[in-house]
């Protein structure tokens, strides 16, 4: 009897991971493509409440958030994320290739165990299982799935289909970073905004243009005030957190988000010296040509070669004149020509530069000398593909039901 549940249960498995694929390609935007995956997550391992975050690749801070049933303010999520000390932290799970975790398995069936737990319990929040989404050695999102405190916990059963589902799910996110086209007819702001945080993480004061960036941002259901901004609240969190000289030129308190209209802005946070000690700001303003464009070919899937590749087809150059400008030989441009063309969907070296790039990211591509490296960062694999052992990891956020 236990092999044919065993067997019923890989089936199931399999099944809903070709479904989750098929739904990572059929073009969706972010929120729908998370949207899509609950239902069909839920039919294979039940659940009351989730949440979803886009997440920045080279920096692990949040972009973008979709709350179904779960409500939690930006100060909240970003308190327990990246500064409160728990366990199945979402940073921690994709970097160390465990990937899916539950909070009763992690606690050894005592669940106020976890600081997380403890905050949300009166809200009727019960047990937890959390995934990572990670493809290629590339976080892309998280996912939070809750059960209320009346319900049974989740199983190890439970927690190794998210796990198997991560790469499926992180092509959907990938993907759909590169479905919002910008929209030609959206007024562009320029002018940065900034918003002013005291020593223990409250906002003291933003600017107009802060509030108009924030808006823009891709929050479901949107904050209740601009300042509970997930991502700007994630940015400041770590920002907070950074010691003094632990940061100094300033690339970790970073994150590229893509707004509702398909625009992509930089958040940055600072501390403050003068004045009351422990003060931080964040500036949101459009991002620079540099920031963006490896987040595009992460995006893409392009390897460093086909990023240079990429940038001489714009350039109008020959396959000779490639193949002289970085010293390999024709035949060589030519397989990497058709392992960019395989990757962006395109036919030609014309369709590229003009379908792809031209109409969306041409303003962005440009030479990437001196990007700094965090914009690349890689999850860690555990050696062997073993899975690693369990252990209390540093901060963890789940949306639940919080002030």
């Amino acid at each position: 009897m236990w092999k044919y549940r065993a067997v019923v249960k890989r089936e199931s498995a399999q099944r809903t991971r070709e479904q989750i694929g098929r739904l990572a390609r059929s073009g969706l935007d972010w929120v729908s493509f998370a949207t899509e995956a609950t239902e069909i997550l839920r039919r294979a391992i039940p659940f009351d409440r989730s949440c979803w975050h886009t997440v920045d690749p080279g920096t692990i801070l949040f972009t973008g958030s979709l709350n179904q049933n779960v409500g939690c303010s930006g100060s909240w999520l970003a308190e327990y994320e990246y500064v409160v000390e728990d366990v199945n932290k979402w940073s921690f799970l994709a970097r160390s290739g465990r990937l899916a975790g539950a909070t009763s398995i992690a606690t050894y069936g005592d669940l106020s165990r976890s600081a997380r737990h403890r905050s949300s319990e009166a809200f009727g929040i019960g047990d937890e299982l959390r995934g990572s989404f990670v493809l290629h050695g590339n976080y892309w999102a998280a996912a939070g799935f809750l059960r209320d405190g009346d319900r049974p916990w989740f199983s190890e059963d439970d927690v190794e289909l998210v796990r198997v589902l991560s790469e499926p799910i992180a092509d959907g996110f990938r993907r759909a970073l590169l479905t919002a086209a910008v929209r030609d007819d959206e007024p562009l702001e320029d002018a940065p905004g900034v918003v002013i945080f005291d020593e223990s993480g409250r906002v003291e004061s933003l600017s107009p243009a802060a509030e108009r960036w924030i808006a823009q941002l891709v929050e479901v259901p949107a904050p209740p005030i601009p300042e509970q901004s997930r991502p700007l609240q994630a940015v400041a969190a770590r920002a907070r957190a950074l010691q003094a000289g632990q940061d100094p030129l300033e690339l970790c308190a970073r994150s590229r988000v893509q707004t509702r209209s398909g625009r992509w802005l930089l958040l940055y946070g600072t501390r403050l010296s003068g004045g009351a000690g422990g003060r931080t700001a964040v500036i949101i303003q459009p991002a620079a040509m540099h920031e963006v464009a490896p987040l595009v070919a992460l995006a893409y899937g392009l390897t460093e070669r086909e990023r240079q590749i990429t940038r001489l087809c714009m350039k109008g150059q020959s396959t000779k004149q490639m193949a002289q400008t970085l010293g390999v030989s024709v035949h060589t441009i030519q397989d990497h020509l058709k392992s960019i063309f395989e990757k962006t969907c395109v036919q030609s070296r014309g369709e590229l530069v003009g379908q792809i790039f031209l109409e969306h990211y041409v303003p962005r591509w440009e030479d990437l000398d001196d990007t700094p490296t965090g914009w690349f960062a890689k999850t860690s694999e555990p050696p062997g593909g073993s899975t690693p052992r369990r252990e209390h990891d540093h901060a963890s956020a789940l949306s639940a039901h919080l002030p």
